[in-house]
């Protein structure tokens, strides 16, 4: 597990437990379908939530804004630490083009609503090559990258297929293909003009053993002039936990932070704020966490302690190098964690650089 550090001297006090200003705690209140395929049927997600207050909350209601979108949620009281879902369907039949739909979510733990948002593109999937309007010399593709969306460090290497095409007039011979050891790709040897194939990329996450977002370089070489095509490979690592049953998700351990929103005030460029959240297992197992990863360089992460035992409590220390930024931030550390209802969550730090 990489956790990095790079730690100095100022600290924001935090609000108490239970005094947070957002009690029903949601890890993402955006969802991005990407393209939905209009006959493909109903795409389903769930947002997840953490009750962060004190006492049991109950969600009353949840409003679609289109009758496209069919809501569900948890009926019951959900306990203080304790997790919720709202779940939504959207049906994209006779909805071509982009979308954004929103719910609004009203509980019993604030007069201020949540809004949960969807969206994504609804396409009429074709077949030919038409689609593939991405050039790499005479090689054509949907895309410059590869997007593998969500894999799961513990389950078995995922198989996805892409579609290429030889535009041009000529053979096109592809002639060696190179990526990093948890990557495989497959892909026909020879295209004749005009024909299109299909390329087998298989990721390994279990062989890579790291969490979160992941960007690859794989190349393919050709037996064009321009023979080295470059291209991207993005996927986001997490670990699958089954559904559970009532009775073990008594018993499963549970992350809570102190503070999920942090804002570090007004600093010059050159200082490095330093910043602390109390994280604690609240369930009844051990709780491990995988791994730390800051969205930027500039932001490090350290966590006293990688294993808790119930009702533990571990200090994660959050610092941010100032140096040749200046004017509004917000960054974000994500924790990657054993707690199987919120495994992936998020914390934002936020402030303002003044200039040296």
């Amino acid at each position: 597990m990489k956790l990095s550090a790079l730690f100095v001297l100022w600290i924001v006090p935090l609000a108490a437990w239970g005094q947070l200003a957002e009690p029903v705690f949601f890890k993402a209140k955006t969802y991005d379908f990407g393209e939905v395929v209009e006959s493909g049927g109903n795409v389903d997600y769930e947002f997840t939530f953490t009750n962060l207050g004190s006492r049991p909350i109950r969600v009353l209601s949840v409003n679609p804004s289109c009758g496209c979108t069919t809501p569900g949620w948890t009926k019951e009281p959900v306990a203080a630490g304790g997790t919720g879902f709202i779940k939504v369907s959207f049906d994209p039949k006779g909805k071509p083009g982009y979308f954004s739909k929103t719910l609004t979510v009203t509980s019993d733990a604030d007069k201020n609503p949540v809004i949960l948002t969807i969206k994504g593109n609804v396409v009429d999937k074709k077949s030919g090559g038409d689609e593939l309007k991405v050039a790499l010399g005479n090689l054509r593709m949907k895309s410059a990258s590869f997007t593998l969306g969500k894999v799961y460090v513990n389950k078995p290497a995922v198989t996805h297929e892409f579609k290429i095409q030889n535009a041009g007039k000529q053979e096109l011979q592809i002639k060696h293909v190179k990526t990093p050891d948890h990557i495989k790709i497959e892909a026909p040897k020879v295209l004749k003009p005009d024909e299109i194939a299909s390329l087998q990329l298989m990721y390994d996450a279990a062989l890579l053993n790291k969490y979160g977002f992941m960007a690859d370089r794989v190349e393919l070489v050709t037996n064009e002039p321009d023979s080295i095509k470059v291209v991207s490979v993005y996927a986001t690592i997490e670990e699958f936990f089954p559904t559970l049953t009532a009775t073990e998700m008594l018993k499963a351990p549970a992350l809570a932070a102190s503070g999920y929103a942090l804002d570090f005030g007004r600093v010059k460029a050159g200082a490095k704020p330093e910043l602390t959240v109390t994280i604690q297992n609240k369930g009844k197992q051990p709780l491990q966490i995988r791994e730390l990863q800051p969205n930027c360089t500039c932001l490090s992460a350290l966590v006293d302690k990688e294993i808790l035992q119930p009702n533990e409590t571990a200090t994660l220390k959050l610092t941010l190098v100032t140096e040749g930024r200046a004017g509004t931030q917000n960054k974000s550390v994500t924790i990657y964690s054993t707690d199987p209802r919120n495994p992936v969550q998020r914390i934002t730090v936020s402030g303002f650089i003044e200039k040296e």
